[in-house]
């Protein structure tokens, strides 16, 4: 189940434009006015000239979509700063979390509804994101440090579970050595 769009949203600009990210990542926006009446779905008021703004501020474009129209899209993270329509991106953000695992989990310690990830020096911020883009059904969020990435899960005994899934793809995603 993907974190659902009906949430609550803050009537700040950082909320306006993370409810704009969410939405430009989860379905292929044709025009502003669509995307000024998901907005508007969501209880975000937002005029023309705000909405361009935020697209400008985000660094969104127009791309040619699945269906050869022309689609707002974001840059990418990290060094891929491509931007790219979004019907894979929860299938892209799958893999690229199991590959993440595979390269960056160093080890996994649950406890309750939480837990403890371990990664090399610098990397916890990395690892988060690509569990937050993942959007795992049992993970509420995540909240990293330098090393270390606190995952919140939503079951109150589900710790184990996440700990025990992201081991398991670590497992099978681990790089081999040539």
């Amino acid at each position: 189940m993907k974190r659902e769009l009906t949430q609550k949203w803050p009537a700040t600009k950082t909320a306006r434009q993370q409810f704009v990210v969410e939405v430009l990542s989860r379905s292929e926006v044709r025009s502003q006015a669509e995307l000024a009446d998901r907005l508007a779905e969501a209880g975000i008021a937002v005029t023309q000239a705000t909405l361009s703004r935020d697209l400008d501020e985000l660094g969104a474009v127009r791309v040619r979509g699945t269906e050869g129209v022309l689609v707002y899209a974001l840059p990418g993270e990290g060094g891929d700063r491509t931007p790219r329509a979004t019907p894979d991106a929860p299938v892209a953000a799958e893999g690229r979390l199991a590959r993440i695992c595979g390269e960056l989990l160093v080890s996994a310690v649950p406890s309750a509804n939480l837990a403890v990830l371990r990664t090399p020096p610098g990397a916890a911020q990395f690892f988060a994101s690509a569990l937050d883009h993942a959007e795992l059904p049992d993970v509420l969020g995540t909240i990293a440090g330098d090393d270390t990435v606190l995952v919140v899960a939503k079951d109150p005994d589900g710790g184990a579970s996440v700990a025990d899934q992201l081991l398991a793809l670590a497992r099978k995603n681990r790089p081999t050595k040539e």
